[in-house]
């Protein structure tokens, strides 16, 4: 049988690049198509290194080819990567920070701020330099799962100016409006009131020099994750979930947040929380009391890498009450499972800084919505 290549470019245009809106030939991704008899070569253009990205794109096209033109194809596919080059980071940058990534979760409930904590610290014991803006101005936990709710910020001076000195604790520098508040009191601030609060955490702190600031997001998608887009340019964001429907739909909506156009912040991957619960005494069983492999899935369809599971296990929460993070208990399952999930994350970093331009804060205005802008 002989292929046609009008045939087999209408077949490609019914699928699309994982993570973008346009069919493969309307983007670009197809640069070129050969026949020859019932062979056919594919040149793909892709614009991010990710592996599983390429393997799926590659797939789909097999799959594609062999079901709506012929199944007795022999198909080579040419892959090719093309990148833009990184230019300088634009925004409002922090001097002395090098990454910043923001933890976030569609809805309230799922373990967000456990998990920032446990990254936190795990980071901290690979030998980074870690610090936390506990940006949940709503529901400030830090100084609690840091067990600093006594601790108050210092002043210091730096370069002739007053500035805020964060608190640390398992070598975490640590900012909250927790640290400001009885934790009776409950926070009744307007928008602004709280965007300028998180400002000042921000911009008036000495942070000094940090491998990763870790973001800790209230839930939703609100004036809260607007101001810290406009404020910072953040490196990239990192999604938690529980693994049942309800979760997950709002989850999918946080990464849809991030990843539009106005907003255009990279997602580093999910991350699923309570994912199943093993007893102590059968600890070769699981129960997925929430759903089995929701935000896995979700990770899929959605083209972002899947950092890893955090099941559900006392002591999690036992850690976070106590303010002792459980990931800093040495030889531990969940030591393990932080160490792991920690690694996905910094490799995500890695391949994100390499592959794509820095992020660019965005510009918010009242009249025309949401704007990426180069802010000077």
């Amino acid at each position: 049988m002989k292929l046609d290549r009008k045939d087999i470019l209408k077949a490609l245009e019914t699928i699309t690049i994982a993570g973008e809106g346009k069919n493969m030939v309307e983007s670009g991704a197809i640069a070129n198509v050969i026949t020859f008899g019932d062979e056919v070569v594919v040149d793909l253009v892709l614009h991010t290194p990710a592996m599983h990205i390429k393997k799926r794109a590659e797939d789909d096209i097999k799959k594609t080819i062999l079901e709506l033109v012929s199944p007795d194809a022999k198909i080579k596919i040419n892959s090719k990567v093309e990148v833009p080059d990184k230019p300088e980071i634009k925004g409002k940058s922090i001097p002395g920070i090098k990454n910043i990534i923001g933890v976030a979760s569609g809805k309230g409930g799922v373990g967000k701020s456990t998990v920032t904590a446990n990254l936190a610290v795990s980071l901290a014991k690979m030998g980074f330099s870690v610090g936390i803006l506990d940006a949940d101005i709503y529901g400030p936990s830090m100084p609690i799962m840091f067990d600093v709710e006594s601790e108050k910020p210092i002043s210091v001076t730096v370069d002739g100016k007053s500035k805020m000195k964060p608190v640390e604790s398992y070598e975490v520098k640590i900012l909250s409006i927790g640290f400001f508040t009885a934790p009776s009191q409950a926070v009744i601030w307007r928008g602004p009131m709280a965007s300028k609060a998180l400002n000042q955490m921000i911009f008036d702190a000495d942070w000094g020099e940090l491998d990763f600031m870790l973001v800790d997001l209230p839930p939703g998608t609100g004036d809260i994750h607007l101001s810290i887009v406009q404020s910072l340019p953040i490196t990239g964001v990192v999604i938690v979930s529980t693994p049942q429907a309800v979760a997950l739909a709002d989850a999918k909506k946080g990464v849809s947040m991030f990843m539009s156009e106005a907003i255009n912040v990279p997602v580093l991957g999910i991350i699923e929380n309570m994912a199943y619960f093993t007893p102590e005494e059968l600890p070769e069983n699981k129960y997925y009391i929430f759903g089995k492999e929701g935000a896995r899935n979700l990770s899929e369809d959605l083209g972002v890498p899947f950092l890893g599971e955090v099941p559900i296990v006392q002591s999690i929460r036992e850690a976070g009450d106590y303010g002792r993070p459980a990931a800093m208990q040495t030889g531990s399952v969940i030591e393990t499972v932080f160490e792991q999930i920690t690694r996905n994350v910094v490799q995500e970093t890695v391949n994100r800084n390499e592959s794509l331009p820095a992020t660019e804060a965005v510009k918010i205005t009242t009249m025309a919505g949401c704007s990426t802008v180069n802010k000077k």
